[in-house]
């Protein structure tokens, strides 16, 4: 009847028409009104009998229709508002939101209770009393659950959502094994609580007391997403309730647990570790009817809702690297905490990112553990929204408030939203309204900011309570039986204690990855000193280069677009290739291997700076055409996407899948290098220290275009000094590169390596079209990266001055050093920063024993690299810097200026 909800007043005029359109074809008018014309017809017929004995039917029929419009209007409003008389809410009253659900409201009265309306048709219990239909929708709309689904502007996916609600709310009664199951995984949850709060007093857990409904939620899901035929799921959550989850959710020994309690330390550690409500897990699950699922836990700092893209693009890896693309193979399972997912924005962007065609991952199960405080704020104070969860409402996403108190509430929401994602391939979210027992964390007082709610959560009996007294009382379970599940999982958990303060430390589980990371191993410091070989055949680079230099028969090209392939073709034909076509070269000698190549960002497609043209549209019919997806046959093929204008999100999920696969080159560029200060989380938290918190590698780089050209403050820098700062213990590498060959080798050189480690490329813009960027074919053939690059201009003999740089200053000083013929001054390029090639430097230094050695940056002495230069290398190597003045902005707004500081600076080099 959606179609059709313009009829809100009952204007009968448009009923007659309608139910003129029924009687010439039932099929013209939706389901939802053949079965109340069905009903209209008998009533009729009925009427007519009436009329025949002096009753006066047409005003009758006049005013019965009308009646029966007023009750579909209360139907439809109830599908529309009724989340907002649902008893959601355990622990306090909830808001008077003015639903506007009285029968007054609907022309309608007590007087009408009786009169039994065609219009419970709509409601799927057939022609009934208004009375029943009234019970009917506050059972189902008003109850423990509220469903928000009317916003949804796809009828076949509302229909499915209102069928499904509508008929099995009414007769949901799980089975005897079925409330069992729930029981058992509710004593689990809060025995597991109560436990460590009595054995480990005051310390921080970040327990679930008050949201234990959250284990046989999960439960539900994963049982019911196994049966329909995923096969791995992947969880990613904050601190709250994690401890919890990974013992009776994720199936991790209760001994690992405790003994991060005791304070020991595993003996396989890889690292500097993490603590115990961050860690991540893998484990397999079988369900009760024998379905098999993998499944990981994800680990996460503190940042709360920072995993969300991470668990998104690992599932996207996942589903592409094991079942070809099948999304239906592969679920994430997001858990947010209510003041999390309203306030932080990284939520928006991934969940604007569910149905893009570079991002989508068949739909996302959001499980928010709504506590109505966050840390100490009231949720009046956190958002603006009636609900924290109305960001579903940007993508359509239904979402089912329920009461946590009633879990059998909880499961069955649990179980729809399972069968929902399964059947659409769309994001939906459970809203479980709960409550925190305790403060923050367990040694925080939450009195003193909530006096009034915790007086209403002190003597609250706890989900587990509540549903045992249910069970008893409705005859599904006797007291002896709870009681004895009760006290089984007591004792199983003190043996396990007991074992632990037994043995001085159990073996150490490491986090389980895919199996192709078992393959790798950590670097040694050793790794650094030189780069592995990653030249390709020439047959390769022919295969590639005619691929590069071609279009399909029939594809109408721009004639820029001519040009450049034009161009491309010479570059290969004269042996000289420039920056792009070397990028090209790398990617499509990877996919030749069979290895996976994604490349994602704003614009990257063709290039923030109109270099790359990886993709080209058809000028009459804008179809694109890949080049590099048609070197061979039978070739694995690029992924290569413009990402929504999104750094965070898109930076995250890039990590995500990069850490899934080992095989994956994994790209994400800035469309201006400084536009990563808008993922700075994800960098600081994940790429910069994942290997030393959880002892997880990524080959994850990141290009970030940079260079002082006069373009103002925020598109010359990339803040260079930021990953400086970051970089320590080998765990990533950062690069300002200036040759196309050392672009190759570096981006080959990811999958090459027996590790994997982050790259950071401060990549080129100006010197995308410099007439000196280009590198010989052979350095493809037999090179390798190159970390640093000596002098051939200057006479060692007469070198009295040294310039250390990195990046398109080099340029800069090689066009003074050869217009001033200045062969006493010698330049020495520093491609990798990090690991710094201190011996190579040395070994280039070593020329020029009496010169003086000065570094050279175009960023201001406090940026760039200079500090970490003398950190990694001594400062007493240096007569001094030569730089920028300090600075609190990055570059000048006036290309003037820009001008004058670079000719000074270039000037002082020579001085």
């Amino acid at each position: 009847m959606d179609q059709f909800s313009y009829i809100a007043n009952a204007d009968t005029a448009v009923i007659s028409d309608l139910y003129e359109s029924y009687q010439q074809d039932p099929n013209s008018v939706d389901a939802s009104w053949q079965n109340f014309f069905k009903g209209f017809d008998f009533y009729t017929s009925w009427s007519g009998e009436a009329s025949s004995n002096g009753v006066g039917s047409a005003s009758v029929d006049a005013s019965m229709i009308q009646k029966e419009m007023s009750v579909i209007s209360l139907i439809k409003a109830f599908r529309s508002r009724g989340h907002l008389l649902s008893k959601t809410n355990p622990v306090r009253e909830r808001k008077d939101r003015r639903p506007r659900l009285d029968l007054k409201d609907y022309a309608l009265s007590e007087a009408d209770l009786d009169t039994v309306f065609q219009a419970g048709s709509f409601l799927g219990i057939g022609p009934a009393s208004l009375r029943k239909i009234v019970e009917s929708l506050y059972k189902i709309y008003a109850g423990s659950i509220g469903f928000e689904y009317s916003y949804i502007r796809e009828s076949d996916v509302k229909e499915w959502l209102r069928n499904k609600i509508e008929k099995e709310a009414l007769a949901f009664n799980p089975s005897i094994d079925e409330k069992k199951q729930i029981l058992q995984k509710l004593n689990e949850a809060v025995v597991f609580e109560n436990f460590l709060g009595t054995k480990y007093l005051g310390q921080k857990r970040f327990g679930l007391e008050g949201g234990e409904s959250t284990i046989p939620a999960l439960d539900a899901i994963i049982n019911t997403a196994a049966d329909l035929g995923v096969k791995e799921a992947m969880i990613g959550m904050a601190h709250r309730g994690r401890l919890n989850v990974l013992a009776n959710i994720m199936h991790k020994s209760y001994a690992a647990i405790f003994d991060g309690f005791e304070g020991n330390i595993p003996d396989q550690i890889h690292g500097d570790g993490d603590v115990k409500y961050h860690l991540g897990y893998s484990s397999k699950h079988i369900t009760p009817a024998g379905s098999e699922i993998s499944l990981k836990l994800a680990p996460n700092p503190s940042h709360l809702e920072a995993v969300n893209p991470v668990v998104e693009g690992f599932c996207r890896a996942s589903a592409d690297a094991h079942y070809d693309g099948d999304y239906d193979k592969v679920l994430p399972i997001l858990i947010h905490g209510d003041a999390a997912v309203a306030g932080q924005g990284i939520v928006y962007e991934v969940t604007q990112m569910a149905k893009l065609r570079g991002y989508e991952t068949g739909g996302t199960i959001h499980f928010v553990i709504n506590n109505q405080v966050g840390f100490t704020t009231d949720f009046e104070d956190a958002r603006s929204a009636i609900y924290c969860t109305d960001v579903a409402k940007i993508i359509d996403a239904p979402v089912f408030h329920v009461n946590g108190d009633d879990p059998e509430a909880v499961v069955f929401v649990s179980k729809i939203a399972a069968e929902f994602r399964q059947q659409f391939n769309r994001d939906v979210f459970i809203d479980m309204v709960c409550y925190r027992r305790n403060g923050h964390n367990e040694s925080d007082e939450p009195r003193f900011t909530q006096p009034t709610l915790y007086s209403n959560i002190t003597n609250h009996p706890n989900p587990r309570e509540i549903y045992t007294q249910k069970l008893i009382t409705r005859g599904d379970i006797d007291a002896q039986l709870a009681s004895q599940m009760d006290s089984e999982f007591k004792a199983e958990l003190q043996a396990r204690l007991d074992q632990v303060k037994q043995k001085i430390r159990p073996e150490y589980v490491p986090l389980k990855l895919d199996n192709k990371w078992a393959e790798l191993r950590f670097a040694g410091t050793e790794d650094f000193e030189k780069s592995p070989k990653t030249g390709i055949s020439k047959e390769t680079i022919d295969k590639i280069a005619a691929a590069l230099t071609k279009l399909p028969a029939g594809f109408h090209a721009l004639k820029q677009i001519e040009k450049v392939l034009a161009d491309r073709k010479v570059f290969f034909q004269n042996g000289q290739l420039n920056w792009a076509t070397a990028e090209a070269l790398a990617y499509g000698s990877l996919l030749l291997e069979g290895k996976m190549v994604r490349v994602s960002g704003q614009d990257v497609q063709r290039g923030t700076f109109s270099h790359r043209h990886a993709v080209l549209h058809d000028a009459e019919t804008n179809e694109s055409y890949t080049s590099l997806n048609f070197i061979e046959e039978g070739q694995e093929q690029i992924q290569i996407y413009n990402s929504l204008l999104s750094e965070y999100g898109v930076l995250g999920f890039e990590f995500g899948y990069s850490l899934a696969n080992p095989e994956a080159l994994v790209i994400w560029e800035a469309q201006f290098g400084d536009f990563s200060n808008g993922a700075q989380t994800m960098i600081d938290q994940f790429i910069a220290s994942c290997e030393s918190k959880w002892g997880t590698m990524n080959a994850l780089v990141m290009q970030l275009p940079h260079g002082y050209e006069g373009q103002g403050p925020e598109h010359s820098n990339a803040r260079p000094e930021r990953y400086l700062q970051l970089a320590a213990e080998d765990n990533m590498v950062v690069a300002n590169l200036t040759t196309p060959a050392n672009i190759f080798h570096a981006l080959r050189r990811q999958l090459a390596w027996e590790f994997r480690k982050p790259l950071i490329i401060m990549s080129p813009k100006s010197l995308f079209r410099h007439p000196k960027v280009v590198s010989p074919i052979e350095e493809f053939i037999d090179g390798s990266f190159q970390e640093i690059y000596g002098d051939t201009y200057a006479d060692a003999k007469k070198v009295k001055k040294v310039l250390l740089c990195s990046g398109k200053v080099y340029f800069d000083l090689l066009e003074k050093q050869q217009k001033d013929n200045r062969t006493d001054v010698a330049i020495i390029r520093i491609e990798q920063l990090h690991p710094f090639p201190t011996s190579q430097v040395n070994a280039e230094l070593a020329k020029y024993p009496k010169a003086k050695v000065y570094w050279v940056q175009e960023e201001p002495e406090n940026m760039g690299y200079w500090s970490f230069v003398t950190r990694e290398f001594g400062f007493k190597s240096f007569e001094g810097v030569i730089a920028r003045k300090k600075s609190a902005s990055p570059a000048t707004g006036f290309l003037k200026v820009h001008n004058e500081e670079q000719a000074i600076l270039v000037d002082r080099a020579f001085a």
